[in-house]
């Protein structure tokens, strides 16, 4: 009677669990303390589905998104990590869930609830891999700090330490019958650890770059690998001898792993192609095409007839193993988020990402409008024009782009920096657009026509950030050389150099009235200066690493600032007092801006996410 009540009460659990998620819209889910939207799921880690077919676990940036596995539909998010999560691992009886993070720890997690059951700390470095034994009592994790930890699965309790790996050790798996430890490393090894004694059985060696994945077939006798060397080989695992060396892509292999009846692997790697392999005779049998994007992980439903990947063009597609057929694609996950603007009617977002693309989002539901493609390289830089129609964008591919803001239609292509394109700022009556370079010049450009007006020199080594005063008369940029140079916007003529600054300015901005710049240092601090004298007026100190993003409420009374401590603070910018912290995205804080009404905060990450926070007063 007990068993019946308890499988009723865990079946009623799960549907309420699920139908109350479900119903929420997942921008809001997991939010921090005063954060009223999350835009953007992250970057994709690794993928692995639950050995009951019901879920897939997808380890990122942000925390572990489960999804429904038939339907594809996001089940829960798990935070709790303060760095990214570099790998998940399920249960046997797919009740628990184990992640591995940047932040040197494994979470346990109950799987149907997404209840947080233990934190495992031991490991001195990144925990880049994790695996459950076949009976779920033992897990299994590899870290950058060159060691492989065991742990009880029940309890948390850390057992023991295999250590003998000369680098990282990037994956670990477990034999189908729990005696044996398979690990991958930096050191372009694979070792077999006995499990109940720790010790090391053999080192399998013949891989010229690292091992990044190690997997056993089903019924335990080989193992395979994939390695940066663009292989994959095949090892018998108790002569060690090595059997077949599968070769066909073209450079490094990310993700490998055996179907579940052994037969055939799959593999993925830069190029964004599959390839399915025969285990018996080392054949090619399918390739699989549709990312744009390296493939970062593959995993296997359990009952073999779909196979699911995981790319850097941030979405995870579906496929039927049988045909190759794709079945679907999950999307939402973004790359790192190096800047974001709002326009000014206050209704949408822009986020320049290290994907090469734009994304737009509707700031009042949190839904995604467009996403703007055309630039090779990383956008480090976007800026609405103040009537909301035209955005600006700047690449390390050293061009900026014209984008119609309201259709997303690519407008023209502004070309003459010969180095990337660190920062762009339209005037305020949005006729001229500035640019800041490494190739030490900031440019100023006709917005309507995309002519080059003016190249300003002699006082912009490596402008990292460039900003109008509000009433368009003055330009300030920020240098490499601890500097801000003030420059007159109608003639390009340096006015005064602002000095003080310890290191790098990261960033500036003008106040409201045009009376104050602000700037953020890689000496960790935020600079006030009167911009008629060059007078500093006062330091802001707290953030704990780089300031990289400055920006005043409209009114003027405020000061948000974005770090690489991952924090925003926000200051009031008359007296300098610190007012409030709000954390925590889970890397860089490359950029922050305030709505049109000061009502709302936005910050982009290299998190992979655009965070909206509640102004309050």
């Amino acid at each position: 009677m007990k068993v019946v009540f308890s499988i009723f009460i865990t079946f009623f659990l799960t549907l309420t669990f699920t139908a109350n998620i479900i119903s929420k819209d997942i921008s809001k889910w997991s939010l921090p303390e005063g954060a009223i939207a999350r835009l953007g799921k992250g970057k994709i880690e690794e993928i692995q589905y639950s050995p009951d077919g019901s879920k897939m676990a997808v380890a990122s940036s942000i925390g572990v998104w489960i999804y429904d596995a038939k339907t594809g539909a996001e089940i829960n998010l798990l935070t709790g990590h303060v760095e990214e999560v570099n790998c998940v691992s399920f249960s046997p009886d797919s009740n628990i869930l184990a992640s591995g993070s940047a932040d040197f720890t494994i979470r346990l997690w109950n799987a149907i609830t997404g209840t947080h059951l233990h934190t495992l700390r031991g490991h001195a470095n990144h925990v880049l891999s994790v695996s459950f034994s076949p009976d779920g009592n033992i897990i299994a994790s590899g870290s950058r700090d060159n060691t492989i930890h065991l742990w009880n699965a029940n309890t948390g309790t850390y057992l023991r330490t295999l250590q003998g790996h000369a680098e990282a050790v990037e994956c670990v798996s477990f034999s189908p019958d729990g005696s044996i430890i398979a690990s991958g490393s930096g050191d372009n090894t694979i070792r077999l650890w006995n499990v109940s004694t720790g010790t090391h059985i053999r080192t399998l060696e013949g891989h010229a770059r690292p091992v990044v994945n190690v997997s056993f077939s089903a019924y335990g006798s080989t193992i395979a690998s994939g390695s940066w060397d663009g292989t994959i080989r095949l090892w018998d695992v108790y002569t060690g001898t090595l059997l077949h060396t599968l070769k066909g892509h073209k450079s490094q292999i990310y993700t490998t792993t055996f179907s579940p009846d052994g037969s055939t692997i799959a593999s993925g790697g830069n190029y964004g192609i599959i390839h399915i392999w025969d285990v018996i005779t080392g054949t090619q049998l399918q390739t699989l095409e549709g990312h744009t994007g390296f493939i970062k992980s593959v995993s296997y439903s359990p009952d073999g007839t779909t196979l699911a990947s995981g790319s850097t063009d941030n979405t995870i597609r579906l496929w039927n193993t049988n045909t190759g057929e794709h079945i679907r694609t999950l999307s939402g996950y973004t790359d790192r988020v190096w800047s974001v603007s709002i326009n000014p009617d206050g209704s949408t977002i822009a986020s320049g990402s290290d994907d090469h693309t734009i994304h737009l989002w509707n700031v009042y539901t949190g839904k995604h409008i467009h996403t703007l493609e055309g630039h090779k390289d990383l956008i480090w830089s976007v800026s609405f024009s103040p009537d909301s129609n035209t955005l600006a964008s700047g690449s390390f591919d050293d061009t900026i782009r014209l984008w119609n803001a309201n259709t997303g239609e690519h407008l023209r292509t502004l070309e003459g920096h010969t180095d990337p394109i660190y920062s762009v700022a339209f005037s305020p009556d949005g006729n001229t657009l500035a640019s800041g370079s490494s190739d030490d010049t900031i440019r100023l450009w006709n917005a309507n026509t995309g002519e080059q007006l003016r190249a300003l020199v002699g006082h912009a080594p490596n402008s990292s950030s460039v900003s109008f005063s509000h009433d368009g008369s003055i330009l300030a940029s920020g240098s490499s050389l601890s500097i801000i140079a003030l420059w007159n916007a109608n003639t390009g003529a340096h006015l005064r150099t602002l000095e003080g600054h310890g290191g790098s300015v990261r960033c500036v901005s003008f106040s409201p009235d045009v009376n104050t710049i602000a700037s953020g240092n890689n000496d960790n601090t935020i600079r006030l200066w009167n911009v008629d004298t060059g007078t500093h007026l006062r330091t802001l100190q707290g953030h704990t690493d780089y300031v990289l993003s400055v920006s005043f409420s409209p009114d003027g009374n405020t000061l948000a600032s974005g770090s690489a401590d991952g924090t925003i603070r926000i200051w009031n910018a008359n007296t300098g007092e610190p007012i409030r912290t709000l954390s925590r995205h889970l890397s860089w804080v490359r950029s922050v801006a305030f709505s049109p009404d000061g009502s709302i905060i936005a910050s982009g990450s290299a998190d992979g996410t655009v965070i909206l926070w509640k102004q309050f007063d």
